[in-house]
């Protein structure tokens, strides 16, 4: 029997990366663990949050995974390296294809970050954006707002749009070319995100989708199966609290209806 691929975050914003996985490779089996007791990582210190981070591994272990997504900026940017050294299956994260698709789209060498006030204070996209090329230049801004407007399902109208003004207008000052969502809830506001930038910069944007950008990292470690050859894969639901109010919003991130779906209590 094929082993799964593990994925977890510290709530529902890495269901966005699971959607982009599902429709990728969607004979694959996935196990997402969203830790919803501990929500939101981006407040806790870097040490508490290699601790969660370790116990999502642990947990997903368990389930005799094959690969471990970190679908979560936060422990991306500051428990990857741990998790790898401990692990002996591939662990990926999100903020490395992230700056590496930015990298790869920006004209000017001009980019933007929208992410958590904690992923912006790590310093980890800029990090990893140097790494790719130590000429662009980085301005990343926090947008805190953008994750309860994502989980009301707030993502387009006047609400988001006065908050994609007050967080964009400094990477419009900035004149970026690309902007790299830099938190997993952000790409069900992509839309509105793109349109107010565009106005702002009165030129056109690109917006990368860190969760896509993994998919593309995958495909150096998964084979993509054509359509309709196999019966697709499934995707089980651990959560550490509040599975109904979870599975109530999950639809929206996962981009279909959740009835059916096996969510599950756990504690860690």
């Amino acid at each position: 029997m094929a082993k799964p691929i593990g994925i977890f975050d510290s709530g529902l914003g890495g269901l966005t990366v699971a959607r982009a996985i599902r429709t990728a490779f969607s004979t694959e089996d996935l196990v997402y663990l969203g830790d919803t007791a501990r929500v939101p990582y981006g407040t806790r210190s870097a040490g508490t949050v290699v601790k969660y981070a370790i116990a999502c591994a642990e947990r997903l272990l368990s389930s005799d995974i094959k690969l471990l997504v970190v679908a979560c900026n936060t422990a991306s940017g500051v428990a990857l390296g741990e998790l790898q050294s401990r692990l002996d299956i591939p662990v990926v994260g999100v903020i490395e294809p992230g700056a590496r698709a930015g990298v790869k789209a920006t004209r000017s060498g001009r980019i933007g970050i929208l992410a958590t006030a904690g992923t912006v204070a790590s310093g980890a996209y800029e990090r990893a954006i140097h790494r790719e090329n130590d000429t662009m230049n980085v301005f990343a801004r926090p947008a805190p707002l953008f994750v309860p407007l994502a989980e009301e399902g707030w993502v387009t109208g006047e609400v988001p749009r006065l908050a994609a003004r007050r967080y964009l207008g400094p990477l419009a000052d900035a004149d970026v070319d690309t902007i790299v969502l830099g938190c997993t809830h952000y790409p069900l506001l992509s839309k509105t995100i793109h349109e107010v930038a565009a106005e702002l910069l009165g030129h056109d944007v690109t917006i990368v989708d860190s969760a896509q950008a993994t998919v593309e990292t995958l495909t150096d470690i998964l084979t993509p199966t054509p359509p309709g050859l196999e019966l697709p894969g499934s995707l089980r639901i651990l959560v550490t609290d509040l599975p109904g109010q979870f599975g109530f919003a999950a639809s929206r991130f996962l981009g279909q209806p959740t009835q059916g779906l096996d969510i599950q209590a756990i504690d860690l």
